[in-house]
């Protein structure tokens, strides 16, 4: 099995990748591999479509951190994304954000279904003992109070990055099988970021992917 791990920065996968230098994964019928991409859905789309045009895995898997939108998914969990959706592609008027799907500039079908671009590898997703929830994809880290209510409202998410929407499309598009991961670092809107967990959000990050690929992992 030809597995890829996908990260924006190499920080939040530092600890799985010494494991699996330590273990040696990477023999003739298995092999892990690494692919940094940079922050944000443009970096995300590009490197990772460049990748797979060359290398297409059997599974990738995304590693993250990101913000919570409710006080009961707290910073320091990890979950899987089941759905994503883009959050910033439309525009703003009246008070009001509209998408492309409200302007009629986009149609509601392959890859998406209902706006959203939905993980449809049940068996995988569910193989992973974590709760699975809603994420929302920006290129900006949102925190302005009436944006936050809206996008919540709107589109009844949980979770926000700045790379799954993405990884979701391209993997989608592909037909490569995919698992997204992602640990809650701080709530979204809160702007002290001493009061932001990012080194206990990483670590747990870490011990959950690596826990998802152990069993993967042929030895």
């Amino acid at each position: 099995m030809n597995i890829l791990i996908v990260a924006a920065t190499p920080q939040e996968v530092a600890v799985t990748r010494q494991y699996l230098a330590e273990k040696k994964y990477q023999r003739k019928d298995c092999s892990v591999h690494t692919l940094i991409t940079g922050v944000g859905l443009v970096n995300t789309t590009y490197a990772l479509s460049k990748y797979i045009l060359k290398n297409k895995p059997d599974l990738a898997i995304q590693a993250g951190i990101g913000g919570s939108f409710h006080p009961f998914y707290a910073p320091g969990a990890v979950y899987v994304i089941r759905e994503e959706v883009f959050g910033d592609i439309g525009v703003e008027e009246q008070n009001e954000f509209k998408d492309l799907f409200d302007l009629h500039l986009a149609d509601n079908s392959f890859p998406f279904s209902d706006k959203l671009l939905k993980n449809p590898h049940v068996a995988i997703l569910n193989k992973i003992k974590l709760k699975q929830v809603r994420a929302v994809s920006v290129n900006e880290i949102t925190t302005n109070a009436g944006r936050i209510h809206h996008l919540m409202e709107k589109y009844n998410v949980l979770i926000e990055s700045m790379e799954g929407a993405a990884f979701h499309y391209v993997c989608l598009q592909e037909n490569i099988p995919f698992v997204q991961l992602r640990a809650v670092s701080n709530f979204v809107g809160e702007r002290d970021k001493s009061r932001w967990l990012i080194k206990e959000a990483i670590e747990s990050l870490n011990r959950e992917l690596i826990a998802a690929i152990r069993p993967l992992l042929c030895h």
